[in-house]
Formats: C-alpha cells, sequence, structure tokens
C-alpha cells in the first residue's frame, strides 16, 4: 500500500517541483483535485483528511487557513510556507542540525519547511553555536545569491519575458530595508541574540543558490584554524546524507552547480584570520521540495533520501 499524500497550492512554484518530485517516488500516491475544484475548500478539506501527510504549498495567511481543514489527527501537515516557522508548537524541519531534530520530525504532526535563504544561513551557524565557536552576540552578516526561481511566479515571468528590462541582465540585490521575511527564522533557529544584516541577491538563471556568511577569527569564542574548522564541521555533519563539507581549489565557487539537486555543500574558505561559510544548494531542492519530501520520508518512517538521490 502506497502512502497518500496531497499538495494544497501544487500550481504554484513549490507545489510544482514537490509534484514532480513525488511523482518519481516509489513509495506515495498523490491525492489530485480536479482543476474546476482547486478553490473549493469542501474538496480540499476531504483530501486533506484522507492524506497521511499535507504539504501546504500557500502564501502565509492561506496556509493558516489551511491548517483548520485538518481534522484528521493522523495527518501530517508539512507547511512551505513562512507563517509557522517560529511557533514554538511547530517542529522545524532541518533533520539535519542534530539527532533531536531528526527524532522530532519522524513524531511530528506539524513541520514548518525551512525557507531557502535560511537553510543556507542555518546550515553554517547552527554549528558554530553549538560547537561553542562562536557566541549568540556574534555580529553575523550573511550575502546570499538565489537564482531568479526564488521569486516565484511572478519573478520567473518577469525574468522570462522577451521584453524585459535590461536591469535583469545583472545581478540585483533586494531586502534592502533588512527585513527579509526569512531573518525571524535565521535568528529563532540558531539562537543568536540579533538577526544578522542580510544581503540577499537575485542572479540571471534559474535556479541554484550560494549563502556566504563571513567571519573574524579573533572574534571566536573558541580559537580555530580555517583547518580545524573544516574538520569540526566534517564530523558535525559526517552522518548526514544530504549535506556534505569541503573547500574549493580554485579561487572561483560557482552559485548554481547543484541545481537540479537535493543535496547542499558548505565550502569552509578564507585563512585562518578572516573565513567564510559558504552553503551551496538549490533554492528549489533542499532550499524547498527536496526538504519537503526529506521530512515526509522521516514522517513515513523511510530513508530520508528516498526519491531524491
Amino acid at each position: 500500500m502506497k502512502h497518500k499524500v496531497y499538495i494544497d497550492g501544487q500550481a504554484g512554484t513549490t507545489g510544482l517541483q514537490l509534484r514532480q518530485k513525488l511523482q518519481n517516488h516509489k513509495d506515495v500516491e498523490i491525492l489530485l483535485i480536479s482543476e474546476e475544484l482547486r478553490k473549493d475548500e469542501a474538496e480540499r478539506k476531504r483530501l486533506m483528511n484522507e492524506a497521511e501527510v499535507v504539504f501546504l504549498c500557500l502564501p502565509d495567511d492561506a496556509a493558516k487557513e489551511a491548517v483548520k481543514l485538518v481534522e484528521n489527527p493522523n495527518t501530517c501537515i508539512i507547511d512551505a510556507s513562512t507563517a509557522h516557522r517560529t511557533d514554538p508548537d511547530w517542529v522545524y524541519g532541518f533533520p539535519e542540525l542534530s539527532p533531536l531534530h531528526k527524532e522530532k520530525i519522524r513524531h511530528a504532526k506539524r513541520i514548518a519547511n525551512p525557507g531557502c535563504h535560511a537553510t543556507g544561513f542555518i546550515a553554517a551557524v547552527y554549528p558554530l553555536i553549538r560547537l561553542g565557536i562562536i557566541g549568540t552576540d556574534y555580529p553575523l552578516t550573511a550575502h546570499s545569491l538565489t537564482g531568479y526561481s526564488g521569486g516565484g511566479k511572478a519573478m520567473i515571468a518577469e525574468y522570462e519575458a522577451e521584453n524585459r528590462s535590461p536591469l535583469f541582465d545583472s545581478p540585483r540585490q533586494y531586502g534592502l530595508g533588512q527585513q527579509h521575511k526569512h531573518l525571524p527564522e535565521m535568528q529563532y533557529v540558531t539562537g543568536i541574540d540579533t538577526p544578522p544584516v542580510f544581503c540577499p541577491i537575485v542572479v540571471d538563471y534559474y535556479s541554484g543558490m550560494a549563502t556566504c556568511i563571513p567571519l573574524i577569527a579573533s572574534l571566536f569564542k573558541k580559537k580555530v584554524t580555517k583547518n580545524e574548522l573544516l574538520a569540526l564541521l566534517t564530523e558535525y555533519y559526517k552522518d548526514a546524507k544530504l549535506i556534505s563539507v569541503g573547500t574549493e581549489e580554485t579561487n572561483f565557487l560557482a552559485s548554481n552547480p547543484l541545481s537540479d539537486t537535493n543535496e547542499l555543500k558548505l565550502y569552509v574558505e578564507g585563512n585562518d584570520e578572516r573565513m567564510t561559510l559558504i552553503s551551496v544548494f538549490d533554492n528549489l531542492g533542499k532550499g524547498a521540495s527536496g526538504a519537503a519530501v526529506e521530512n515526509m520520508n522521516l514522517v513515513l518512517g523511510l530513508d530520508e533520501t528516498t526519491g531524491l538521490l
């Protein structure tokens, strides 16, 4: 018997990617809603309560309303929106952060799927805090490059328009007011005292992400060299099947080599005085639908990489 899953909001970018991944998943059956009933609350409710796992690929307010439709206590909801990522009643869906995170996900009925930029930031910073290398008061900054698919259907249409603005030919920094929606999540999950100074940048390619965190060794709580930090992070993620740690042999690091995958590679670069941690992954994979499938696998008692490698 296959596990029944339902995607609420399957017409959006994340929903479409998720459906594509699940169609190739040997252990699940996707419950489909007819196009004319896509916004019919009664039909959505019926399918949600029939499913073992419901994915919410909706705007925040719509996701909060959708949760109210689920009355089956055995149905697990995995929310891909921002709505519940700092809600203590929801489990944060990043299993590689610790054995406790993974165990909580296995038994959860409410899982908040991480945001894309937040995934890159948290993958680098959470271990630094946990290992005592930096304190929660460290003045963190982050620059994060993303492909334009991260902006959803509207941004994809803008970038792929025949007569688009020439400004789209160059990287564009956004979130200039330091109010990006992933900042509360970054602070909440890592436990840092204040959010980082965050500079997201959208680039003219479809998918891929590189989140860079600069570090000053003289501000560390625990003094480590670059190679020591590399060894510590390699050990930290040694059991992670979708996260690896390494360093780049050249002076160039692209932000899209893991596009169309569900993996993340954490690079340790720089020197003993000034270092950078760079998370490279796909904003639509480990940064969105891939992470959602990973969480679903754990909930259903499957190997977390099923359908992802």
